[in-house]
């Protein structure tokens, strides 16, 4: 087994050092989510947190490492008889993230629980890391149903398996770590309130810091076991704090004041629930046995404030995670009244805590984290470079308020990711049929099983009341569900766009597009036209809020090049084909189809769009004309590609019924 980097040689990164060592030392406080740029030690930190883990003494045999003082008597492997077992050292167990729902919460034998009527329980991941580390790398790329299991177990401290009347409990208690780069997408907003803490981590910009790190890592790689060795007198020291913060913690004390803190607090950043209370509740007492206190003072409302509310205060998808801390501390300091708080006027009088280099004590992040793009952008006609509409480049306007559009979607049935938005054939959903299994079966269909073993009985020898049945009788259950598509926009920035109040609103349009994506788990890509050329703003990804940002700053200006907005376009869906033909595209074309720039500018759009047509690429022609005199050329664009066009007001969800079932009756007919 190799050595593990060693938890007390990780580089600054206070911030995460501190939220898994509270979670270390009180597992209630529900495991921590760590969002950060790649290469910022994210993995390693978690993966060295399971060194310093105190041992944990579970039954000699037991799958399901139950506790001997008090084992659990629903454990599959039991009943045990309470008593003194073996002690071993905390698991970190990794969820992969292609791993299978079996995997996950583990798998019934079938055939013998059919033929024998057996509970024959291979145990999964969950059951592995009970008493534990969950840790899930990328968890903002696991699939929906995968991430809903994890965090029903993770609230509910067990794991159910039912199938076909045979059922199945087993204790699953962990601490759970995810971690994420909020390039590749964000994780939905419900599911970040069930994170009990979340931690922002970047790479320092200070040289002797990078310096450090390389170091570091460098005499790590060349010699793991003597570099640890080096560590192991800061290691020990650490992970014996752990254990008297873990028997100090039932001692602490959290007072009216600092309840009143907690719950002020709360309530003065709008926070949805109650969840949020407890968690910081429990941080702060965590926080107070880590520092050797039996007492909860108002710094430790502070930095549980830090760790559990950011990410609970994104109000949409596209607000970044953040805290005011100036207005933190004029609610702390609003509710720092008398009361039995052993130093009212020391530390804990609602000011900044003192900065340090150590875990318990992090540096907090400068200026205000919750800034959106949006709010950096100039307003038109500030600086150089306002043009006349069709000359050169304009400002970026802002966006228009986002609205609930309607539901665009490819037509037929795909094989696609697991999404929201287009029928296919999916591990999740509604039963269509069934199948033989191609490989290990998943979601057995009981009537077509029986129906495939019934004529064999006899010649079986079937005496009992058991029905025989033989690993050829199995019979997989197809089911329908959606998929996540690729939803490619193209978007006009020529200067016929430019109007200020008309971009606003084609903006608005987008971002309202984008945000639909982003609730079905599409991948997206933006492409602008203007002037001479296209050019690909933002290749096909998973993170919307990367497009909402392009689509911001996107400039206007210039001629009309339809034809290379399509061309362009025909050229990503060509290569994302082959990187992942599964995932079926969705075109949305976003212009007024006034063709401009060099001869023949509306024959060849009209060619350019007649490429997709052959594809058989699903499209909608987002209409942006206005005015007393309409050309319907957008209208016609639409017919070349082979699909439909709507209007800017058509495109919300309360407006025209049956866009979809025009979409799609179009594209039909296309094909």
């Amino acid at each position: 087994m190799s050595t593990p980097y060693p938890f007390t040689a990780v580089v600054g990164q206070d911030d995460l050092r501190l939220g898994l060592l509270l979670n270390a030392v009180s597992p209630a406080v529900g495991g921590v989510l760590v969002r950060g740029e790649k290469g910022t030690a994210k993995s390693t930190a978690v993966r060295a947190l399971a060194a310093l883990m105190p041992e944990v003494s579970v039954v000699s045999g037991c799958r399901f490492s139950c506790d001997p003082v008090s084992p659990d008597p629903a454990c599959p492997d039991g009943p045990h008889e309470p008593g003194t077992g073996v002690s071993r050292n905390a698991r970190t167990v990794e969820l992969p993230v292609g791993a299978s729902e079996d995997r996950l919460v583990g798998a019934l034998d079938i055939e013998r629980a059919l033929a024998e009527g057996v509970k024959a329980f291979e145990p999964g991941l969950l059951a592995d890391a009970h008493r534990g580390i969950l840790y899930v790398d990328e968890v903002n790329l696991l699939h929906d149903h995968l991430v809903d299991l994890l965090l029903d177990a993770a609230a509910m401290g067990a794991s159910y398996v039912e199938r076909e009347g045979v059922s199945v409990r087993h204790a699953a208690r962990f601490l759970l770590v995810g971690t994420m780069n909020p390039e590749e997408g964000e994780l939905r907003p419900q599911l970040l309130d069930r994170f009990g803490l979340t931690v922002e981590v970047a790479a320092s910009r200070e040289t002797d810091q990078r310096v450090e790190v390389v170091r570091r890592r460098l005499a790590y790689d060349d010699d793991p076991a003597g570099f640890a060795a080096m560590w192991a007198d800061e290691e020990g020291a650490l992970r014996a704090r752990i254990v008297a913060a873990r028997a100090l913690l039932p001692e602490v004390r959290l007072g009216d004041k600092a309840l009143r803190q907690i719950a002020a607090t709360c309530a003065a950043f709008e926070v949805d629930g109650m969840r949020a209370d407890i968690v910081m509740a429990r941080t702060a007492t965590a926080l107070a046995a880590w520092a050797g206190r039996t007492d909860v003072l108002a710094e430790d409302v502070r930095q549980a404030a830090l760790l559990a509310l950011p990410h609970r205060r994104r109000r949409n998808p596209f607000d970044a995670p953040g805290l005011d801390e100036d207005k933190l501390d004029d609610t702390l300091e609003q509710n720092s009244g008398e009361d039995d708080d052993p130093d009212p006027d020391g530390p804990g009088g609602g000011g900044r805590p003192p900065r340090g280099d150590g875990p318990d004590t992090p540096p907090q992040p400068e200026g205000e984290a919750g800034d959106t793009p949006a709010q950096s952008v100039p307003e038109q006609g500030q600086g150089q470079g306002q043009q006349s509409s069709g000359g050169g480049e304009q400002q970026p306007v802002r966006a228009a308020e986002p609205f609930r559009t309607k539901m665009l979607s490819v037509p037929g049935l795909g094989e696609g990711a697991a999404g929201r938005r287009s029928r296919a054939r999916t591990e999740h959903g509604r039963t269509t049929g069934a199948r033989r299994p191609q490989g290990a079966l998943t979601k057995l269909h009981l009537a077509a099983t029986v129906r495939a073993a019934a004529p064999h009985q006899r010649a079986r020898g079937r005496s009992g009341r058991g029905l025989v049945v033989r690993r050829d009788d199995l019979r997989q259950a197809t089911r329908e569900g959606r998929e996540g598509n690729l939803v490619l926009f193209v978007v006009d920035a020529s200067g016929s766009m430019a109007a200020r109040q008309r971009m606003s609103a084609v903006k608005g349009a987008v971002l309202s597009l984008l945000l639909d994506a982003y609730q079905r788990r599409d991948k997206v890509g933006l492409i602008t036209f203007r002037g001479r050329d296209a050019e690909v703003v933002l290749p096909p990804t998973s993170s919307v809020d990367a497009a909402a940002a392009r689509l911001e700053m996107l400039p206007t200006g210039g001629r009309t090049p339809v034809a290379a907005g399509l061309l362009k376009a025909h050229e990503v869906l060509r290569v994302e084909r082959l990187r992942d033909p599964s995932r079926r595209p969705l075109l949305v074309v976003v212009t007024d189809g006034r063709a401009t720039g060099g001869p023949e500018p509306v024959a060849l759009a009209s060619r350019a769009a007649r490429l997709h047509e052959v594809e058989g690429t699903a499209s909608v022609v987002v209409d942006c004309e206005s005015g007393p005199v309409r050309l319907g050329l957008a209208g016609s664009l639409a017919r070349d590609l082979g699909g439909t066009a709507v209007t800017l007001d058509e495109l919300r969800a309360d407006s025209i019924a049956g866009l979809v079932k025009d979409v799609q009756e179009t594209s039909r007919r296309a094909a």
